[in-house]
């Protein structure tokens, strides 16, 4: 989700390539396909290994990890996320505000928004270590992003922003069983699998390279909106983590998030190739289009799958109803979005659990 518009426009010229990625088990639906014109204006492998010779479950044992379609945490329990986004690099000031009132929805799990100063102020290694100690003294884990890459297409502003976390490490070496790094918010705006996996797979070993062994959570293509993409290729670039330990995640809004149909067969494409995925962004509306929220929240509660509501406050550019809370304090909630995102019937009130290492 990028602040201002979520996205400014999907042009995806040409016919999309035959991908040399796997394509078994993979059920095509219109909410996986480039949309319309009309609906673009918003914004070492380890498959021999066992799970107990695994390095992130054995060796490892302090931090998350996967195994097959699951999430488990340090202690060895199933975690599910259950919680919201926070908009922290351009609200800095409300960090002490939102995090408390974050943490008091029941939410598990914030996602925190960060930069690597390439579009926006860099944020320092620490006020990334003071996030993170926050949402441990609130007891919820906390997901890093780097929001500057959000829809470019050009592998070496992936890179950059994997400089920027090896440069950061010192916040997350020692975090491992409270933090996990989402290194790019929707990296690779187009609607592609080949050009979306090759510049993880290069990438993702220089994490590991540098010391870095938290579970690492890896967006979707096309905005965060071709699961295809982590259908097709996301065994390759599960593979080419030395520790075998990423996972992915969607993100739904009016394209894969449309019809409950989609929205099933977005996730359970994943799900049917081993592969470990979280509902990283959604909303209840967008100008891409009316999204199903209330089936999002309730499918992924009946398979065990997390979801993260985009965004707690601060929303402009037009989106301003995708404001989860109508003041930062969480006194007041918006009455379409956040109410039901909190409060509602498979809402994280009644569906998230504290993590267990807490």
């Amino acid at each position: 989700m990028k602040f201002s518009k979520k996205i400014a426009a999907l042009i995806l010229a040409g016919v999309m390539t035959l991908s040399a990625c796997n394509t078994s088990d993979v059920v095509t639906t219109t909410g996986t396909e480039a949309p319309t014109a009309e609906a673009t204006t918003t914004d070492v492998t380890t498959a021999d290994v066992t799970a107990e010779e695994e390095a992130p479950a054995a060796e490892a044992g302090k931090g998350f990890y996967v195994e097959g379609t699951k999430l488990y945490d340090a202690n060895g329990n199933e975690f599910i996320m259950r919680g919201v986004n926070h908009a922290h690099t351009w609200f800095k000031g409300e960090l002490h505000t939102a995090i408390p009132a974050i943490a008091e929805t029941g939410a598990n799990t914030v996602r925190i928004v960060l930069s690597n100063g390439y579009q926006w102020t860099k944020d320092s290694l620490e006020s990334i270590i003071e996030i993170v100690d926050l949402c441990k003294q609130y007891k919820m884990i906390a997901v890093l992003e780097v929001h500057d890459g959000t829809g470019k297409n050009d592998a070496s502003i992936l890179e950059g922003i994997v400089d920027y976390w090896i440069e950061m490490k010192d916040a997350l070496i020692g975090n491992e069983a409270y933090v996990i790094l989402n290194i790019a918010n929707e990296w690779y705006g187009e609607w592609g699998e080949d050009k979306w996996a090759e510049p993880y797979i290069s990438q993702i070993p220089r994490i590991r390279e540098a010391g870095i062994r938290n579970l690492i959570m890896v967006d979707s293509a096309g905005w965060g909106q071709y699961p295809k993409s982590v259908a097709m290729c996301g065994k390759d670039v599960l593979a080419a983590d030395p520790l075998g330990n990423t996972m992915f995640s969607i993100h739904m809004y009016g394209t894969a998030g449309k019809t409950e149909k989609v929205i099933k067969r977005n996730i359970d494409n994943v799900l049917k190739q081993e592969l470990c995925v979280c509902i990283g962004e959604f909303g209840f509306d967008h100008s891409d289009g009316d999204v199903k929220e209330e089936y999002i929240m309730q499918y992924c509660t009946e398979i065990g799958v997390g979801y993260l509501g985009w965004s707690w406050k601060g929303n402009g550019g037009g989106v301003e109803y995708l404001d989860i809370a109508n003041e930062w304090d969480g006194s007041v909630l918006s009455e379409d979005w956040g109410e039901n995102l909190i409060n509602g019937t498979n809402g994280i009130r009644e569906t998230s659990e504290i993590c267990s290492v807490f």
